[in-house]
């Protein structure tokens, strides 16, 4: 570790738990002599929403290990360890040390949750000193570029966002057109296992516990025991190289198959052909554009199909970039909206999985065990149950935020708010992803071993989805009735 200066310090980086690019733009422009770094852990970000142990485990070994790559390179780093200090929030951590160090200014990257944000703002603004907020370059469209592009439109909509970024980056085109002459094979994408269920899977690659995940284990056990989950199997990436392992796995073994089994689900399968790069995408460990370059260089070497590759492009430079637009434009009233009027309680066993519902068992039960459940699961299991139930979506973005290892408020907010509970009325999603038991019957496996029947809406054995689904049509018929996506449903509901 470099000695400290006593000499007061020219510039304080404030570097968050899901900035640990190892090229970080502040870093790199670092004078190793006259700046600092600043990191904390602190309880506050365990516990504003009661945060999974996986999920708190993630952050903070991999920021543990992100500070000891700095301290390699002989930078100065206050790394606040939890149960080291006394400081309960990071607004009260950060106090301290621009009281004790009184750096000529401070830096950082613009934070990814608004939360975050304006408390760093606020407490640099009660030191009387400068603040410097970058724009993230890790991301592949600027705040600007989203803004300039949402300002164009009454209405924004994912697939013409998607396509004004392919044009832009130039990722899968052919000069002004698509790659294969199609903008979206979505429709090619939305297989099931059907009965003989999915093939021989492919095991992701296994991340044993370092000496720091272990300490960070502990200490994650010991801090917070009543937490949700558990870290029995704990196996996610906390550095770039391990990131890299995961992408260069799911590349190769998996993207060939992703897309067309992207929306299937299956009992006992909670990976199937999923990449697992979100939390590593999240945490920075893993740049977008190398993800990108290497889903188009297996589509070049023919070990991919268009189709496949596509979708999976798709969630990364369409639906990422878009949710992360629409937060930063509508933050901090897109937080508090409840179009539909929901304002039932989150069911008590979504923290235990203890239903006698087998898909949302199966969804919860992975959820508690890993810190994970893919988008399907997320969007048609648990966020459709509690969007025919008619629960109130702050509670619903409370659970996401905290259950899921990869969940970071700019891109869990939107998505749960907006597509899954229909909460902004129909702005970053243009209908309700609404369907009965039948849907998960069509998908998945999991009804087979239930004792609900999903085609049946009123009876003993009357699938809870059907019926809360036939509910959902007549309490919001006024809504929906003639809306150009949602009309067929309602119409069926007049038969």
């Amino acid at each position: 570790m470099a000695r400290e200066s006593q000499a007061s310090p020219d510039q304080c980086v404030v570097i968050l738990g899901d900035q640990l690019d190892p090229a970080h733009l502040l870093v790199a422009k670092l004078n190793p002599a006259r700046d600092r770094v600043f990191m904390a852990e602190v309880r506050e970000e365990s516990t504003h929403v009661w945060s999974h142990k996986a999920r708190i485990a993630l952050f903070l070994s991999a920021m543990r290990h992100f500070r000891d790559d700095l301290r390699s390179r002989d930078l100065k780093v206050q790394y606040l360890e939890l149960g080291r200090h006394s400081h309960a929030s990071l607004a009260a951590a950060l106090t301290a040390e621009l009281k004790l160090h009184r750096p000529q200014r401070v830096t950082m990257l613009q934070a990814g949750e608004a939360r975050v944000q304006a408390a760093i703002e606020a407490t640099v603004e009660r030191a009387g000193l400068p603040l410097q907020v970058v724009e993230d370059p890790h991301f592949l469209v600027q705040s600007k570029t989203f803004r300039a592009w949402l300002g164009q439109r009454k209405q924004p909509r994912l697939e013409h966002f998607y396509r004004a970024t392919r044009k832009q980056t130039g990722i899968l085109m052919q000069g002004d057109e698509p790659l294969g002459g199609q903008w979206n094979y979505d429709t090619a994408n939305r297989a099931s296992f059907g009965r003989q269920g999915p093939a021989q899977l492919p095991l992701p690659p296994a991340f044993p516990p370092d000496k720091i995940t272990r300490d960070v284990i502990r200490l994650v056990n010991r801090e917070f025991p009543d937490h949700p989950g558990t870290l029995h199997s704990f196996d996610w990436p906390v550095t770039p190289a391990d990131a890299q392992i995961a992408l260069r796995d799911f590349v190769d073994h998996r993207l060939a198959s992703f897309g067309t089994y992207q929306d299937a689900m299956w009992t006992g399968e909670p990976f199937l052909y999923h990449s697992l790069l979100s939390s590593s995408l999240n945490l920075k460990l893993l740049n977008p554009r190398d993800v990108l370059d290497a889903a188009g260089i297996s589509l070049q070497d023919n070990a991919a199909p268009l189709a496949c590759v596509e979708g999976f492009v798709r969630q990364v430079l369409g639906w990422r970039e878009y949710v992360r637009g629409i937060y930063q434009a509508r933050m901090p009233e897109y937080a508090g909206l409840n179009a539909l009027g929901a304002e039932q309680d989150l069911p008590a066993f979504f923290w235990t999985a203890d239903t006698d519902m087998v898909c949302l068992r199966e969804a919860i039960t992975q959820t508690l065990q890993y810190g994970y459940a893919h988008h399907i699961q997320r969007l048609m299991i648990t966020g459709l149950f509690c969007l025919l139930l008619g629960v109130r979506p702050q509670q619903v973005h409370a659970w996401y935020l905290a259950v899921y290892v990869d969940a970071v408020e700019w891109v869990e907010l939107p998505n749960t708010l907006g597509m899954s509970q229909y909460a902004d009325g129909g702005y970053l999603a243009s209908k309700p992803y609404v369907a009965s038991g039948k849907y998960i019957d069509r998908m998945s496996n999991y009804c087979k071993g239930c004792r609900y029947n999903p085609a049946h809406a009123t009876g003993e054995d009357a699938c809870p989805y059907t019926t809360l689904y036939w509910d959902f049509l007549v309490q919001h018929r006024e809504r929906f009735a003639h809306h150009p996506r949602t009309a067929l449903q309602w119409r069926n509901l007049e038969r």
